[in-house]
């Protein structure tokens, strides 16, 4: 199966803000099912054409397209241009955009599953949180959970080194350092932000992670079961950030992928 590649369609432009803009891949089957994709970079860096480091389009975008998939890689502002909130707002204005013309792209914006790594995962954790009615669930790639205990977890001996830096990525998303943000880092936390009638959610985590220990995912697995949200949870095994060290890259696709058919209704082809 090939896929068409439709890029620089512009979703939504904020007056004084670049416009944003997304790419469609497209299987040859359509109307399909539509992921969304959202971008890492620690909110401040990366781009909608690279879905993970060390990836190339065939083994990332095009494994989805080849399961019956659509893909919209979207763009959001970074927090060199605006803070939170207006990456999740830019996010959720791509799910709209979707809803009101994907159908003109052969994409059926009825079966939509948010899909992120990393700072992306986040953003499309809370774009589901915000509005959750109409997205099928949540493919969450080792992303930041709960910015309110990251410093614990990054540090435990000396959490006030993160929490008092004011060069984070996070507290570049947040303009200032996030032990003096505390109500906005909470805000910005996903684990605790979550509540009951969200969509399932998947989440996978490296068990060598780094840059965001896995603790965070399993803070996020925590409170969705708390509140009864459907979570899987899957523990990599000496898998790092970007699924560096992961023994089988291709089985986190096809494990994503099933998430993604099942939640969607989806007929894989």
């Amino acid at each position: 199966m090939t896929a068409e590649v439709v890029r620089d369609v512009v979703f939504a432009e904020f007056p004084g803000f670049r416009p944003l803009s997304l790419d469609l891949h497209l299987p040859d089957a359509r109307p399909a099912p539509v992921v969304v994709f959202v971008h890492g970079g620690g909110w401040r860096l990366g781009s909608r054409r690279t879905f993970t480091p060390g990836l190339g389009d065939a083994d990332s975008f095009g494994r989805i397209t080849a399961a019956g998939f659509a893909v919209a890689a979207v763009d959001h502002r970074l927090s060199g241009e605006a803070p939170f909130p207006a990456p999740v707002d830019d996010v959720v204005a791509a799910v709209h955009w979707l809803r009101e013309h994907g159908a003109e792209y052969g994409v059926d914006p009825a079966r939509l599953v948010l899909w992120g790594e990393s700072s992306g995962a986040h953003l499309a954790a809370l774009a589901a949180i915000r509005e959750p009615t109409g997205i099928a669930g949540v493919v969450d790639w080792y992303g930041p959970a709960d910015l309110t205990r990251l410093g614990r977890d990054l540090f435990p001996a000396d959490p006030d080194r993160f929490d008092r830096d004011a060069l984070t990525r996070e507290a570049g998303l947040l303009g200032g350092p996030v032990g003096e943000r505390p109500d906005l880092a909470e805000a910005a936390s996903p684990a605790r932000q979550v509540r009951a009638g969200l969509p399932p959610f998947l989440v996978a985590h490296g068990e060598a992670d780094e840059l965001i220990p896995i603790a965070q995912s399993e803070a996020l697995v925590a409170a969705l079961t708390a509140h009864g949200v459907p979570a899987e949870f899957i523990r990599v095994p000496g898998a790092g950030h970007f699924w560096r060290g992961a023994a089988d890259i291709a089985s986190l696709f096809a494990t994503a992928l099933a998430f993604t058919s099942r939640v969607t209704g989806a007929v894989r082809h």
